[in-house]
């Protein structure tokens, strides 16, 4: 059941809920909390959506407050609110709300969703987009004891993440960090089936994704270890690798589906680790609404404090394209049949002709030009002591 208000204010938004839900059958409230939704238009549709699945697990009322840009002058100073009330088979198992706030009262948020919240339920404020930078001193998630944010949709991810750190306060958490929830656990796990103390670690994954980052800095400050930052092609994380005294310990995810796990001295086991859709991150948040004290201490570990980044390098096929074709001049060779990467030919001083005899023992050799060059060079005196 849907019922549309133009013009509206917060009373006749509760009686318009009060309606509905005698109209339906129900006049008692059956919801756990309240979940905020703060976007915008472009991204209303898949925000509700993603609420709505997860109101399967958690029954609450949804409140999506959309700010509208006024074009006009005259439209900025006329506040207005239009409201579209769901309940029933429309609104999942909860009610939802859609609230449009137009002109001055933009600026007045929460006096609008304050009288909307259910009575002694918590309240969980959620930024799909757009986030501020403090959420715990915005208007609306100071309404709140969750406030869930999201790096992975901000222009800068890795600044995004010194600034949540800076501002962070009890409560606070993103779905960048929610999204390795069964990273944390399988590489928990593994650890816990050997006696071995990790020595360094590696992350690897795509170059603007913030959940490598957390993934990293928890490692670093969970194992005091230096963890170095791996670019990959994606999708998301790929791989970690943790070097121990007793071998390494690889957990490596190719193809965002299926992963597979690597311990020394046992055989590698497939592990489902499929890249879960916002639905599932929404309804994993709103199972916990205590402060996340491990997602605190991994944030304020700091991005500045991890490894230098490894770039991958190109693979052989793509040295061999790119390499000029060899045959002329005798410093452009390469020895032959050892993978060489040409170091041999470069001249030495006083070590360049047993350079040149190891070369020729290995499989490479010179010009002809090169050898006549050689042969006609006078030797050099050994430098006086």
């Amino acid at each position: 059941m849907k019922i549309d208000l133009t013009d509206t204010t917060a009373s006749k938004i509760n009686k318009a809920l009060v309606q509905g839900r005698r109209a339906i059958g129900s006049p008692a409230v059956g919801m756990v909390l309240t979940l905020v939704i703060v976007t915008d238009e472009e991204n209303a549709y898949d925000a509700l959506r993603a609420a709505s699945e997860a109101s399967r697990e958690h029954p609450s009322r949804t409140l999506v407050v959309i700010k509208r840009v006024s074009r006009s002058p005259r439209d900025r100073t006329t506040s207005r609110l239009d409201a579209e009330v769901r309940v029933g088979a429309d609104a999942g198992t909860g009610e939802t709300v859609i609230l449009r706030l137009y002109g001055e009262v933009l600026n007045h948020a929460q006096s609008v969703v304050l009288p909307l919240l259910l009575p002694d339920a918590p309240v969980v404020a959620w930024w799909p987009v757009n986030a501020p930078l403090d959420p715990a001193k915005d208007p609306l998630g100071a309404l709140a004891q969750r406030r869930v944010t999201d790096t992975y949709a901000a222009e800068q991810p890795i600044h995004e993440l010194t600034a949540r750190a800076e501002a962070y306060s009890p409560g606070d958490t993103d779905l960048s960090w929610t999204r390795i929830t069964p990273w944390r656990s399988m590489l928990a796990a593994a650890l816990d089936q050997v006696a071995c103390e990790v020595t360094g670690a590696q992350v690897e994954g795509e170059e603007f994704n913030p959940s490598v980052e957390l993934l990293a800095m928890w490692l670093a400050e969970r194992l005091d270890v230096p963890v170095k930052r791996a670019l990959s092609p994606g999708p998301g994380l790929t791989g970690v690798r943790m070097d121990t005294n007793c071998g390494p310990i690889v957990l490596d995810r190719a193809d965002g589906s299926l992963a597979t796990l690597s311990i020394q001295g046992q055989p590698n086991r497939a592990v489902a680790l499929k890249r879960r859709e916002t639905p599932e991150l929404i309804a994993e948040e709103l199972r916990r609404l205590d402060p996340d004290d491990t997602y605190a201490a991994a944030l304020r570990f700091g991005v500045d404090r991890l490894g230098e980044t490894v770039v991958p390098e190109p693979s052989v096929d793509a040295r061999d394209e790119e390499s000029p074709g060899s045959g002329s001049g005798s410093s452009g060779g390469s020895a032959a049949g050892d993978g060489s990467s040409g170091k041999d030919d470069a001249s030495g001083g006083d070590d360049a002709p047993d350079k040149d005899d190891a070369s020729a023992k290995d499989g490479g050799s010179k010009s002809g030009t090169a050898k006549k060059a050689a042969a006609k060079a006078p030797a050099k005196k050994a430098a006086p002591k």
